[in-house]
Parts: C-alpha cells; structure tokens; sequence
C-alpha cells in the first residue's frame, strides 16, 4: 500500500490554508486586534489617571478634613478654657457675692441688737422715770404741807434769775 501523497491528507490543506489565510490576513487582523488593545490600554490609562486624580483630590480633602478637625479642636479647647475661666469667674463672684451677703445679714443683725438695747435701755429709762415720778409724788404727798410748798416755790422763783443769767450770756 502506499502511502498517499501530502496533498491528499485533509489534515495537510487545513494547515496549509491557516498559514496562508494568517499570512494573508495576518496583518489586517493583528492591526485590528492591536488597535483594539490600543483603544482598550488608553481607556484603562485614562481610568488610571482619573483614578489618580480622584486620589489626590481625596488626599486633599483628607488633608483639608484634618486642618478643619484641628481647627475644631483648637476651637473647643479655647471655648473649654474660657467656659473654666468664666466659671472660675462667677464662682469667685458668687463667693464675693455671698461673703458680702453675709457681711450685710450680720451687720443687720448688730443692727438690730443695737436697737434692742436701746430699746430695752429706753424702757429701763422710762420705766425708771415713772418709779421716780409716783415716788417723788408719794413724798412730796406725804412730806409736804402748804406752809413748805410756799417757801419752795419762794425759793426756786429766787433761783430762776440765776439760772437764766447764763443762758443769756451766751
């Protein structure tokens, strides 16, 4: 048997008819496929270089984010320093405040004490008058008779001119 020749093998004219349709077509297809990949590599470039772009606006705000947080922070602890201070402030006011409060309440207090006392010294006083008053009358009651009452009166008209002298001296 012999064998057959290369041309008669199927197998044969299928690889000969993809080297030459490649050979062929080749470059059209690999132009195409190239300006395909070419297309497709400048989108994948320009979505890198947004990519990039929003990174660094990202890192931007980020970066403007922190400056504001310190910002923010800064602002609290100076309001956090001033709300001590003005509590300090109107605490010492308070205490002033109460101490003087206080001050007021006790000298009101001696106040009044001191007008008790006088009080009190007054109705001692005047009580002290009228005891003298009802005593004196009970003596001059009872230890004086008319014949003495005109020589008392005698006398103390006598000494109302000495009296007065001074009183018009000055």
């Amino acid at each position: 048997m012999q064998e057959p020749g290369f041309f008669a093998e199927p197998r044969n004219w299928v690889a000969l008819a993809f080297v030459v349709f490649f050979v062929l077509f080749g470059a059209k297809l690999w132009k195409a496929l190239a300006g395909l990949l070419d297309k497709r590599a400048a989108a994948i470039q320009a979505e890198l270089d947004e990519a990039g772009r929003l990174r660094r606006e990202a890192e931007a705000m980020l970066a403007d984010a922190a400056r504001r947080r310190e910002a923010a922070l800064a602002d609290a602890r100076a309001l956090l320093e001033g709300a001590k201070a003005e509590a300090a402030r109107v605490a010492k006011a308070a205490a002033a405040e109460a101490e003087a409060a206080g001050r007021r309440r006790e000298q009101m207090a001696l106040d009044r004490i001191a007008a008790a006392e006088k009080a009190a010294v007054d109705e001692v006083r005047n009580t002290a008058a009228e005891v003298a008053c009802t005593a004196a009358e009970r003596v001059i009651r009872d230890a004086l008779t008319p014949e003495t009452d005109g020589g008392l009166v005698d006398r103390a008209i006598a000494g109302v001119s000495g009296a007065l002298a001074p009183r018009r001296a000055a």
